[in-house]
């Protein structure tokens, strides 16, 4: 920036009224930005009132960069828009990326000097420990699969004509009744007047975070100056699925019990798997955050 220019204060977050996009607008309004929120279909209660609301599917080989916001106005564009994120092998995770590598593309080449995007554990398959940002990935589903693939084209093809970061998500919780993960599914259970839940060992170590957390991760991660390559935007602290849930179900009051071994345990999962967390802990430590965490 030269001098006498203002600064960019306009973030724009694509899939702003799905499950993590809602807490990453607030969480970027907090932190003082304009946000514009993109979604494909609108709904009052979908995003924070304080956001301006831009309804486009950006996927569409027909939408229109520049309806986003003047390039000279914008800090970030924070790409969360993703389908089937709970489907790991679904097939519209392969069939899509060509899609999202056009939109984000077509950003940089509008003008758009920094782009966050939102990865996933499973882009690094099969592992045993620690993730950090230099982790190999061999991932194992169509998901992850996907994901790796978008990542290694966004910086094949766009490193050197724009800032990128690639925020690698863990196993988020909370606001469960918005998602499709094991916990939303024992609220439904509860509510259908069931007494128990078909489980697995719980055995398997996961790094859990609560996607509210999530939410100010990315939106700080995506706004620091400087800060490209691979992120985890995670709790780094490994827990047992078993204990997790039981948790749950003791803070959420349900009455329900889980039945151990019902189910396999997930043939792609370790025995443990959690990110390296110390470079968004650092982010955190120094943000307005700090007093909230």
């Amino acid at each position: 920036m030269t001098s006498g220019e203002s600064p960019r204060r306009t973030v724009v977050v694509t899939g702003a009224g799905g499950y993590v996009g809602r807490h990453v607008v607030a969480a970027a309004i907090d932190l003082g930005y304009d946000v514009r929120a993109v979604v494909r279909t609108a709904r009052a209660d979908d995003v924070d009132p304080r956001a301006t609301i831009l309804q486009a599917d950006v996927l569409s080989p027909e939408f229109d960069i520049t309806a986003i916001a003047s390039p000279s106005e914008v800090a970030a564009v924070i790409h969360l828009a993703w389908q089937d994120g709970f489907v790991h092998n679904a097939r519209s995770h392969i069939e899509s990326v060509s899609a999202h590598f056009r939109f984000l593309a077509g950003l940089v080449d509008a003008g758009i000097v920094r782009i966050a995007a939102l990865g996933t554990m499973h882009e690094v398959g099969y592992w045993e420990g620690a993730i950090t940002s230099t982790t190999p990935t061999n991932p194992v589903t169509l998901y992850g699969i996907a994901k790796d693939a978008l990542r290694r084209s966004l910086f094949a093809a766009l490193e050197d004509r724009a800032e990128l970061l690639w925020m690698r998500a863990f196993y988020i919780v909370g606001d469960d009744r918005r998602s499709r993960s094991i916990f939303g599914k024992i609220l439904d259970a509860s509510d259908r007047g069931d007494r128990s839940f078909p489980f697995t060992t719980g055995r398997t170590l996961y790094d859990f975070i609560d996607v509210d957390e999530l939410g100010r991760q990315i939106a700080l991660a995506s706004t620091a100056d400087g800060l490209v390559g691979v992120i985890n935007t995670s709790s780094g602290v490994p827990e047992s699925l078993a204990d997790r849930v039981e948790r749950f179900i003791v803070e959420n009051g349900v009455d329900i019990s889980l039945q151990y071994g019902a189910f396999p345990d997930r043939p792609y999962d370790s025995p443990g798997v959690w990110g390296d967390a110390s470079r968004i802990k650092a982010l955190i430590a120094a943000s307005p955050f700090a007093k909230e965490t």
